[in-house]
């Protein structure tokens, strides 16, 4: 049982290098073996070497021996595994899935899968025969809905250990400055990473307590993660805390808001109303009542303020207050 054991494992392993040898350019036993522990498989580098010898011999792969470390890549005209053969639809999906995702997948996935990146940039690249797919990111684009900012600067190093922990359910030691400029050592329980706008923000348990925060990824000026795992808490939902309004600036209370607005300013909410149960009634002088169920926060302060002259609030109650 042992013996076929050992020659899974070898298969497997021939089969993962295969896959992540690229083809045009050349890949060293190294930086093979630092993708695969990447992705959770831990062989030691001597039998990455071996193993990338044989397949030299019995694959149309080129060794680069003239000198050390060695580089090995597929052979043009080779047909060989998995990422020569992705298709240019295929590399689509890679290479606009590598732009949107960099930040919401854990670093070490990301690295881990760097051999496909690089073979779908690849396909895709000015020589390649897949004209409509490589025009295809020219043709959409995910825009602002308000001033563009550049990405605050995270300290190298933090997003990789923060995603890290989160992927791994470990508790995170960090060195946290807050907007104040307030800095202190927390221990926390990382429950979720979000993407607002331009930046990056971890949500999280304080140790010793039951309710979550959001931390700013920019701020963290350090952290380590412990060898301590934690049970994540069953009631928590990622999805209901951002419904509830905790991304703007909200505690998730639920109001009756009700306001006029210029029919100037007001139409695209005919078109993308505030709420499911939104009701609009057009005044005698023109103007359009709207009443929808909203959560009440700061950032719908800011954009009833962002109107200006052309909206007065009229009514705003608690939802459980009769209307």
């Amino acid at each position: 049982m042992a013996k076929r054991s050992d020659t899974l494992e070898t298969v497997l392993l021939a089969v993962e290098l295969l896959r992540r040898i690229p083809r045009g350019r050349k890949v060293t036993a190294s930086e093979l073996h630092r993708q695969l522990k990447d992705a959770g498989i831990d062989r030691d580098l001597r039998t990455i070497q071996r193993q990338l010898e044989m397949l030299s011999e019995h694959f149309e792969i080129e060794r680069d021996d003239r000198s050390k470390p060695y580089g090995y890549r597929w052979l043009e005209q080779a047909k060989g595994l998995a990422v020569p053969n992705l298709t240019p639809q295929e590399s689509l999906l890679l290479q606009l899935a590598e732009e949107h995702l960099k930040n919401l997948l854990p670093a070490r996935l990301m690295k881990s899968m760097e051999g496909f990146f690089s073979q779908a940039r690849r396909n895709l690249g000015p020589d390649s025969r897949a004209r409509l797919e490589r025009e295809w990111p020219g043709k959409v684009r995910v825009v602002a809905t308000s001033q563009p900012l550049l990405p605050p600067k995270i300290v190298p190093g933090v997003f990789e250990v923060v995603s890290e922990a989160l992927y791994g359910n470990f508790w995170l030691q960090l060195d946290y400055r807050n907007s104040t400029g307030w800095r202190s050592k927390v221990e926390v329980m990382p429950l979720g990473l979000v993407q607002q706008g331009p930046r990056l923000y971890l949500v999280c348990r304080y140790r010793g307590y039951d309710n979550e925060r959001n931390l700013a990824l920019h701020r963290i000026l350090s952290a380590e993660m412990s060898t301590l795992t934690f049970d994540r808490p069953k009631e928590f939902d990622l999805r209901k805390y951002d419904d509830d309004g905790r991304f703007g600036f909200g505690e998730g209370e639920k109001i009756r808001l009700t306001f006029r607005i210029e029919p100037s300013a007001g139409l695209h909410l005919l078109e993308s109303p505030l709420s499911n149960d939104q009701q609009v009634v057009e005044l005698d002088d023109g103007q359009l009542e709207i009443t929808a169920t909203v959560i009440d926060s700061t950032m719908l302060e800011w954009w009833l303020r962002g109107f200006g002259d052309a909206v007065q609030v009229i009514d705003r109650r608690p939802l459980e207050s009769p209307i």
